[in-house]
């Protein structure tokens, strides 16, 4: 028996260590940091002086053309109605406050299902390749107010809870389900203007900057910080990214991991400044076969996204608006909600 000892020794020290990995890995939770309530709004505050600055300068500079009269002097040139030169303006620090319904992004004849002043959503249900589509016209006076949130206010490995718990728990008008970061261990995390982790990984990664606009990036041409010094005030590791300048970039062959061709999937995306997409498919039941990544770009692309980028999907497919799970969550075969780590949402 002792020429087998080792041999039983190591397949049991081999399966408590593949044990140990699988249960840290995918079930026990780590809480790195509470209290993640903190935002980083000081590049909005930059933005807003930067616009000031611009609009003064342009008013300084439309004050001291030159105003014609339309007089002539003998020789034919203009002169002005009066010889003293008119003061500059002076310079405005002020930036007038602005609602969406005066914003570029607003249209007054719009049928939006919730309106604030800051806020336009209008929600839109599609049946389209077998399967629904909840899709979100979402447009904003500023990205100030498209935000995300951890599951229990907590930064952490594998701590969770319904996309509709952490949407109620901050006042979110409308959610979907983020990037799930907690299961991974790399892929950068900035969440409202604030590093989390600053690990990069080969995953495409989306930008969401305080301007108002989205990009798709490699996160190893980047630090973190050069991000946030850059205006990122949004970024999510997972993807990939679908729509880049309104061209598809994924293959149909394409697929996240050993996912199914088909899935119930989750999507975010940009029209135009301050005027995005949020799009949750479901998927796995008899009703809805789910879409594959191809199917879900060219289904991003053909509502107008220029910018279109993969959240995590599967059974993590949620979207609530206006206190209401609005699709069919499917979870181990089941209409159901199941925990993740973090929401994108409006509010």
């Amino acid at each position: 028996m002792r020429k087998y000892a080792w041999a039983v020794s190591f397949g049991l020290a081999l399966t408590a260590f593949t044990a140990y990995i699988s249960l840290d890995t995918f079930v026990l939770s780590s809480a790195y940091q509470t209290d993640t309530s903190q935002t980083n709004t000081s590049m909005f505050e930059t933005l807003k002086e930067s616009t000031a600055e611009s609009k003064a300068d342009t008013d300084t500079s439309e004050a001291e053309k030159p105003q014609k009269s339309g007089r002539q002097h003998k020789h034919g040139s203009e002169t002005a109605d009066n010889d003293t030169p008119s003061e500059s303006t002076e310079k405005q620090t002020v930036i007038p406050e602005t609602t969406v319904q005066d914003s570029d992004n607003y249209d007054n004849d719009y049928d939006y299902d919730y309106k604030d002043e800051n806020i336009g959503i209008k929600m839109t249900e599609y049946y389209w390749n077998n399967t629904k589509i909840y899709a979100a016209d979402v447009r904003l006076t500023s990205a100030e107010y498209l935000k995300t949130a951890f599951a229990n206010d907590t930064y952490g490995k594998n701590v969770t809870a319904k996309t509709s718990e952490t949407a109620e728990a901050n006042n979110a008008v409308l959610a979907v389900n983020g990037d799930f970061y907690g299961a991974r261990e790399s892929g950068y995390v900035i969440r409202n203007g604030i590093v989390y982790r600053d690990t990069p990984s080969a995953d495409d990664l989306l930008c969401i900057y305080a301007d108002g606009t989205m990009k798709v990036v490699n996160q190893y041409d980047y630090s973190a910080d050069e991000l946030v010094d850059r205006g990122v005030w949004q970024a999510f590791a997972f993807g990939p990214g679908l729509v880049r300048d309104g061209i598809i970039t994924v293959s149909e062959s394409d697929e996240v991991g050993r996912a199914m061709a088909s899935n119930p999937r989750t999507a975010i995306g940009q029209i135009s400044e301050n005027h995005y997409l949020f799009v949750v498919s479901d998927g796995r039941t008899s009703e809805s076969e789910g879409l594959s990544l191809y199917e879900l770009a060219e289904f991003m692309k053909s509502l107008g996204a220029e910018t279109a980028y993969n959240l995590d999907g599967g059974g993590s497919s949620t979207m609530y608006f206006n206190g209401v799970v609005i699709n069919n969550p499917t979870s181990n075969g089941r209409i159901k909600e199941r925990g993740v780590s973090d929401i994108v949402y409006i509010g």
